[in-house]
């Protein structure tokens, strides 16, 4: 039986609690008591959420835990002495310590960060670069796994994080259960973008939309200005001016920006060659791709398969 700590403090985030219940449907999935997750806090008792909801906790102590998880909280400076002390007890003592979000603050803190690849949520990377110059923080991943450590973007990233924790230990097919019992897609890779292109470009007509929505059905077209502005219903020139009023970009910058992020899934899975997705988006060679990866996330395709690879690594193949 996995046994789990789940470190919360006062002003916690209610929905890091959200991988409690991964855990939770694992055991009905395997029908068996394969997670035991007792939530843990400094004094121990009932603990106040930022919603004002309070949880039943149980004090630090001696105890040790197969995976310590810190949550997250509207705080960064929620560290104290006795936390920290328990971050460095259980980097020795856990087989895995994570954090979701703001948590990596925690963990950064106490060290468990320093010479690691970390992430956390999207607003809050730069802070965390600034004051931890010793962690490589990457601020558009979903969840990244370094060594004993794991560390995730905010929000519902941390049910992304608990779904991989549940796939290293029992295997793809239970995870895949559990995400269906919660009704979410299956998790997505720890490389993946905390970004998205469709959700960023937000039009407010349904024209833009429908336009918008035709290049991300039909990337290997060639998607010029003519073909979208007849989709929307528009003469070139009332589509560009429209399209850029509504999304604050031009056409062709969106639509480049669409054929990165379907082919960076792509490379992320790792299956097909360069030149296959280079042409699978829409690009017409394998340069032009590489070129605008370099202008859109500042990395070149190549990079953005090697952080696939390694944060597949130790969830598929058992490389901690």
């Amino acid at each position: 039986m996995h046994t789990i700590g789940f470190v919360v403090f006062p002003n916690f985030y209610l929905l890091g609690l959200a991988a409690v219940t991964a855990f939770e449907l694992a055991n009905v999935v395997l029908e068996a008591r394969a997670y035991d997750v007792a939530v843990l806090s400094e004094h121990g008792g009932l603990v106040v959420s930022s919603a004002g909801i309070r949880v039943e906790t149980v004090a630090f102590s001696d105890a040790t835990f197969d995976t310590v998880m810190f949550g997250s909280g509207v705080e960064l400076d929620m560290v104290s002495s006795p936390l920290t002390a328990f971050v460095r007890r259980a980097l020795t003592t856990s087989r895995r310590i994570a954090a979701p979000c703001t948590g990596a603050f925690i963990l950064a803190e106490a060290g468990a960060l320093d010479g690691r690849r970390a992430t956390t949520h999207w607003r809050f990377a730069h802070e965390l670069q600034r004051r931890f110059p010793k962690v490589a923080v990457e601020d558009d991943q979903i969840f990244i796994v370094d060594g004993p450590v794991w560390t995730s973007a905010g929000m519902t990233a941390t049910i992304d994080m608990a779904l991989a924790m549940i796939e290293k230990d029992h295997g793809p097919d239970v995870s895949r259960s559990v995400a269906r019992r919660l009704v979410i897609y299956h998790r997505r890779a720890g490389g993946q973008s905390q970004f998205s292109t469709l959700l960023d470009l937000d039009p407010k007509s349904d024209r833009i939309q429908k336009a918008i929505d035709y290049a991300s059905a039909n990337l290997r077209s060639a998607l010029t200005v003519d073909e979208l502005a007849y989709v929307a219903g528009l003469s070139p020139r009332q589509f560009s001016r429209a399209f850029s009023t509504e999304t604050g970009q031009s056409p062709a910058k969106a639509v480049e920006h669409l054929r990165v992020e379907a082919a960076r899934l792509m490379l992320e899975k790792g299956r097909l060659s360069m030149d296959v997705i280079a042409a699978e988006v829409g690009f017409s060679d394998r340069e032009r791709m590489r070129r605008a990866f370099l202008r859109t996330i500042g990395q070149p395709p190549q990079a953005v398969r090697r952080i696939g690879r390694e944060n597949r690594g130790p969830v598929l193949q058992g490389n901690e």
